[in-house]
Parts: structure tokens; C-alpha cells; sequence
């Protein structure tokens, strides 16, 4: 599926991407990306499917995705620990 046509459909599911993303709980720039492709991976593609599917139904996937309890994943690893901010000490003058 082209972004493009995922962007369509979308507005079929009247979603939008940012609420879309937060819903999947996959980053919004991890879904901005597939612009650059211009594609979308396979996956993704069935879940925007299946949410205008179920959005022409009357269904509200919102609630049945929420159910699931997904959580958000967490890159680990070296480099990707979060910097803490540095305190500075004050300078005696």
C-alpha cells in the first residue's frame, strides 16, 4: 500500500495519523518515515484496513484496540539511554 493510500484511508477511518500512531502505540516518526518509501509495511496496511472495515460497520475499533492493553516499545541499549540533564554548579565570583 502507497502512503498515499494509506493516508486515504485514514480519513475513511476518520482517524488521524497522529491519533492513529498513539493508538497502534508506534511512534509517529517511525509512521512519518513510510512517506520517504513511499510505501507502508504489510502490517500497518491490515490495520488501517481492518479500521475502515470496521468504521463502515458502525464498529468502534478504538475500544476493541484499547482492550488489547498495548504498550509502547522501549529501544534499549547503548546510545539510546536517556541523557539526564546536567545541573551546573554555581560559579563563585
Amino acid at each position: 500500500m502507497t502512503f498515499i493510500d494509506f493516508k486515504k484511508m485514514l480519513l475513511d477511518a476518520e482517524i488521524t495519523l497522529p491519533k492513529f500512531s498513539k493508538l497502534i502505540k508506534v511512534s509517529e516518526k517511525n509512521i512519518q518515515s513510510y512517506k520517504k518509501k513511499g510505501e507502508v509495511p504489510n502490517t500497518i496496511a491490515v490495520i488501517v484496513a481492518c479500521f475502515v472495515a470496521l468504521h463502515d460497520k458502525g464498529m468502534d475499533y478504538r475500544d476493541i484496540v484499547n482492550e488489547l492493553g498495548l504498550v509502547a516499545k522501549v529501544k534499549k541499549g547503548a546510545g539510546f539511554a536517556k541523557k539526564q540533564k546536567k545541573t551546573e554548579e554555581p560559579k563563585n565570583v
